[in-house]
C-alpha cells in the first residue's frame, strides 16, 4: 500500500476514468476517460474487450490479494458506514459493489492496514477488522466472510464476494505471539510482516536494515503463522527478510501486492532470486498495480512534479487544480504506464517462477497512481483480455486470476492442521506479575 501523507488533492472518478488518490485532502472532479497511450490520445483508444475474454474472466475465480477500501473509509470519515453507499456506483474511490461486479471480483482480501508509527496498532487493527465485518453485514447480498479455501469457493458459487481479512503491517501484533493468535481468531488470514518501517524483529524494504532479515523472534512469528494457517506475506519486507521467511515457512508464502524487481527496480518489488525460491516454496507473487512499482522511475517522477506544484501553489483549490491538470497531461499518462505494463510483470514472474506462482494484488484504494486501463475494480477484465492476446490459455488465466492463491491458501490450511496436531503454540516469555490483586 502506497499511502501518501502529503497534502495533495484527489481527483476521483467513475468507472475506468483518470483519478488522483490523495490521503489528506481530496477534490472530486470527474475527468475524461484516458487514452491508451498519450502520444495517440484520439487515434488509439482503449481496445474493446473481446467476448471470449469476458467469458473466460467470468468463468474463473478472480481473487484479489489486496484492497485498501477499509482504510479509505476510515480516513474519509465513514467508519460508521453511513457516508458512502457501497451498493451504488460511487463518483469517488476505486471500489464499490457495482464496480466489483463489473470487474468479476469473486474473492477479496480486504487490507486492515496500520501505519508503522501509529500509537495504538493492535487496537486500530481490531477496529479495522470490525469495520470489514460490519461492511460485510451491511451488504449481505454482496459480501460474505470467508476464513478458509472451502469458504472462498462456497461464497463465490453463491454469487457473493468472498471477503477475507489481511493485516498489513506486523507492527499490529505489538511483539506478542498471543496477539497474533487473537488476530487469527478474529479472522485474519494473512499478515504482511512489516509495512514501510523496520520492526524489532524484521527488516522492511524501504527502511534501514537492522537484523539482516528476521530475528529469532521473527522466525517464531512465521512458525506460529504456519501453525495457525495465516499466510505469510512478504510484500514490504527486505530481500533478506523474504529469504528468511522462505527458509522458515513450511507453508506457501505470498507477496500480496508486489511486482517484479527486474522490470521495475523499486525496493518494494521481488527480485528474481526470491521469485525462484517462491516457486520452490509453492507460494504466489500477486502483482501490484501502483505505477511506481510497474513503470521504472515513475515514483520519482511523480514525487518531483508534486513537490514542484506544492512549492508553487499554497494549499487549496489552486494546488488541486494544478495537480488535476498535470494528471491529465501526456507526461502524466507516460508515467502511469498501461495495463500492458502490468501484463509484462505477470509475464516476467511466469518466466522466472512459473505459471503456478503469480496472481493479482491490485492495491486499489491504497495507491496514488495506476496504469491506464486499470483505473478501478471494474477494469480487471481488460487484463484478462491482454493475457489472452499474449497467448495464455484459459486454464493458465484462471490460475493467474485466483487459482494459484486459492491453492496456496488451501495448502496453508493443510499445513496448519498438521502442525496443530504435532506442535504446541509459540508462547512468549511473560514477566512474572506480583502476587495479590
Amino acid at each position: 500500500m502506497n499511502k501518501r501523507r502529503a497534502s495533495v488533492g484527489r481527483v476521483l472518478v467513475m468507472g475506468c476514468l483518470l483519478n488522483l488518490s490523495g490521503v489528506i485532502a481530496r477534490a472530486q472532479t470527474p475527468t475524461p476517460a484516458p487514452p491508451d497511450r498519450p502520444e495517440a490520445a484520439k487515434a488509439d483508444p482503449l481496445p474493446m474487450i473481446s467476448d471470449r475474454a469476458r467469458k473466460i474472466h467470468a468463468s474463473g475465480l478472480l481473487f484479489d490479494g489486496h484492497n485498501d477500501l477499509p482504510w479509505r473509509l476510515r480516513t474519509e470519515g465513514d467508519f460508521d458506514l453511513k457516508r458512502f453507499d457501497l451498493s451504488r456506483r460511487l463518483d469517488s474511490g476505486q471500489t464499490d459493489i457495482p464496480r466489483l461486479r463489473e470487474g468479476g471480483v469473486k474473492a477479496q482480501f480486504w487490507s486492515v492496514y496500520i501505519p508503522s508509527e501509529h500509537p495504538d496498532p493492535a487496537r486500530t487493527v481490531v477496529e479495522q477488522i470490525d469495520l470489514v465485518k460490519r461492511m460485510v453485514a451491511r451488504y449481505p447480498d454482496a459480501f460474505a466472510m470467508a476464513y478458509s479455501a472451502d469458504d472462498v469457493e462456497r461464497v463465490a458459487r453463491s454469487g457473493k464476494v468472498a471477503s477475507l481479512i489481511g493485516i498489513e503491517g506486523g507492527v499490529a501484533i505489538e511483539d506478542s505471539l498471543a496477539q497474533l493468535r487473537a488476530f487469527h481468531a478474529l479472522g485474519a488470514r494473512y499478515m504482511t510482516l512489516t509495512h514501510n518501517k523496520t520492526l524489532a524483529w524484521a527488516d522492511a524494504a524501504t527502511d534501514s536494515p537492522r537484523h539482516d532479515g528476521l530475528t529469532p523472534f521473527g522466525e517464531r512469528v512465521v512458525k506460529e503463522m504456519n501453525r495457525l494457517g495465516m499466510l505469510v506475506d512478504i510484500s514490504h519486507v527486505s530481500p533478506a527478510t523474504m529469504a528468511d521467511a522462505l527458509k522458515v515457512s513450511q507453508a506457501p508464502i505470498i507477496a500480496s501486492h508486489s511486482s517484479a524487481f527486474a522490470l521495475c527496480p523499486s525496493p518494494r518489488n521481488v527480485p528474481d532470486s526470491i521469485l525462484r525460491e517462491v516457486s520452490r516454496n509453492g507460494g504466489v507473487v500477486m502483482v501490484n498495480f501502483y505505477s511506481g512499482f510497474i513503470v521504472p522511475n515513475a515514483g520519482a517522477k511523480v514525487r518531483a512534479v508534486l513537490e514542484e506544484i506544492q512549492a508553487k501553489y499554497p494549499e487549496g483549490p489552486a494546488r488541486r487544480k494544478a495537480i488535476a491538470a498535470w494528471r491529465q497531461s501526456n507526461e502524466a499518462a507516460t508515467v502511469r504506464g498501461t495495463y500492458r505494463d502490468v501484463a509484462d510483470h505477470i509475464d516476467h514472474i511466469v518466466k522466472i517462477a512459473g505459471i503456478d506462482h503469480v496472481g493479482i494484488g491490485s492495491d486499489f484504494d491504497g495507491i496514488t497512481q495506476w496504469p491506464i486501463g486499470l483505473e478501478d475494480v471494474s477494469c480487471f477484465p481488460r487484463l484478462t483480455d491482454e493475457l489472452l492476446r499474449r497467448g495464455y490459455s484459459e486454464a493458465d488465466i484462471h490460475k493467474i486470476l485466483g487459482g494459484n492463491v486459492l491453492r496456496a491458501f488451501r495448502r496453508a490450511g493443510e499445513v496448519a492442521m498438521r502442525l496443530r496436531a504435532t506442535a504446541p503454540p509459540e508462547v512468549d516469555a511473560i514477566k512474572e506479575e506480583p502476587k495479590g490483586y
